[in-house]
């Protein structure tokens, strides 16, 4: 990091004996300050930016686990915590500016004093130099981190947009398989109205033709009683008939034997 190069530099530093002067002294004291100052920043800023980073982390794989309706809160946390982070980093970088103007008036203020240049001079360059390379560091990794947050925002109104896809995708297979049930149930319904119709059709068939089997049945029947009872009614008339012959010609027979014997008789 800038700042441990800023302290390495400053710590190898080594002026003459006739340079070691107080105000030398107090560069060099005001130097390590403002190394110390700046590695604590960082050391502070990194630890924000992986709490930072763990968080939307989390929060990424929550938008990733929940429902759609729940995705906007999660949204919303995201910027949140993006915005914080930009925050952070702004408030950061202003208080290293700060620090490294006030450190560089009361150099100058002093070498104007003192009438010191050479190595009040050096120093003074090298910490201004280190510390505005860390100011531009500072501003790029904001930059960064912005590009990083806009980028999972986007990530996560297109997961949102995905899961809202899925989930029509989802009612509109389930009207369709409710409309295919529908049409199977209209289906089964005609099928069982059309086979109970072919049934009650068969059946009143076989009614029909059982009862005029059993009317021809009783026709055929009664005409034949009739016709044996008109038989037996023939047999007694030519019985009486016969019967009747029989009595007429016992009767008629005598008599004819008898008309002889008359007129045998009268032609005495």
């Amino acid at each position: 990091m800038r700042s441990v190069r800023l302290m390495l530099e400053v710590s190898t530093f080594r002026p003459g004996p006739q340079q070691l002067t107080p105000v030398v002294t107090f560069g060099i004291v005001i130097s390590f300050i403002v190394a110390f100052v700046v590695v604590v920043v960082e050391v502070v800023e990194v630890v924000v930016v992986e709490v930072a980073v763990v968080v939307l982390i989390v929060l990424v794989v929550e938008v990733a686990a929940v429902e759609v309706v729940v995705v906007e809160e999660i949204r919303v946390e995201v910027v949140a915590v993006a915005v914080v982070l930009v925050v952070v980093r702004v408030v950061v970088v202003v208080v290293v500016v700060v620090v490294v103007v006030v450190v560089v008036v009361v150099v100058v203020v002093v070498v104007v004093a003192v009438e010191v240049e050479v190595v009040i001079v050096v120093v003074v360059v090298r910490v201004v130099v280190a510390v505005v390379e860390v100011v531009v560091v500072r501003v790029v990794v904001v930059v960064v981190v912005v590009v990083v947050v806009v980028v999972v925002v986007v990530v996560v109104i297109v997961a949102a947009a995905v899961v809202l896809l899925i989930e029509v995708v989802v009612v509109a297979v389930a009207v369709f398989l409710v409309v295919v049930r529908i049409v199977v149930v209209v289906v089964v319904v005609v099928v069982v109205v059309v086979v109970a119709v072919v049934v009650v059709v068969v059946v009143v068939v076989v009614v029909v033709v059982v009862v005029v089997v059993v009317v021809v049945a009783v026709v055929i029947v009664a005409a034949t009683v009739v016709l044996l009872i008109e038989v037996v009614a023939v047999v007694v008339v030519v019985v009486v008939v016969v019967i009747r012959i029989f009595k007429t010609t016992s009767t008629i027979f005598p008599i004819i034997e008898m008309i002889p014997m008359v007129a045998a008789s009268r032609a005495r």
